[in-house]
């Protein structure tokens, strides 16, 4: 039995507009077999995932730790936690902000399987307390080895979550709550 192994690092992503931050793989590779996935606060497509982040531009602090195996989704902090599967093709990713412009790269640390399926697990905290007084956002993501399977929502309890996770049952309560 070998010991876990992880490393973590923190970025800054600077976001122009439209609330997203993207984790993609360093190369591009056109024939990696990967599925399409989604839990709404991240989506995954080939080669990329769409992260939504707490607000719509700025700078977005991001910490990352990429492991050997599952590192255990960190409940008592984060608001909302959600996990999906992503292949890379080339076992290196980074982040970016989106960006009207050139789009500056933060590298990752190697994936540990190198090139394969994986785990990436979003957590956001602060996402209903944008443009308030006691806004503290944070992101966090995790990714590890492990085979693909569904997207799976661990943790939901701000009401965006709600929103993004179902936008009809979102409007159809507001709507009664109102009536």
């Amino acid at each position: 039995m070998h010991e876990f192994e992880q490393r973590t690092v923190r970025l800054q992503v600077e976001v122009e507009d439209c609330g997203i931050a993207y984790l993609a793989d360093a190369e591009f590779k056109e024939d990696v077999k990967a599925p399409v996935q989604s839990a709404r606060i991240i989506e995954v497509d080939k080669g990329y995932a769409t992260l939504h982040i707490t607000h719509q531009w700025g700078p977005a602090d991001f910490t990352v730790t990429v492991a050997d195996r599952d590192p255990g989704a960190d409940r008592e902090v984060y608001e909302d936690i959600v996990e999906v599967s992503y292949v890379s093709g080339s076992g290196r990713l980074e982040m970016t902000g989106f960006s009207f412009d050139e789009h500056v790269m933060c590298p990752l640390p190697a994936l540990p399987a190198g090139a394969g399926p994986y785990r990436v697990r979003y957590h956001v905290k602060g996402r209903d307390t944008e443009g308030t007084q006691d806004a503290v956002d944070d992101h966090y993501l995790q990714i590890w080895p492990a085979p693909i399977g569904d997207p799976v929502v661990v943790k939901a309890t701000t009401e965006t979550a709600e929103y993004f996770l179902d936008p009809e049952k979102y409007e159809r309560s507001r709507g009664e709550s109102a009536g």
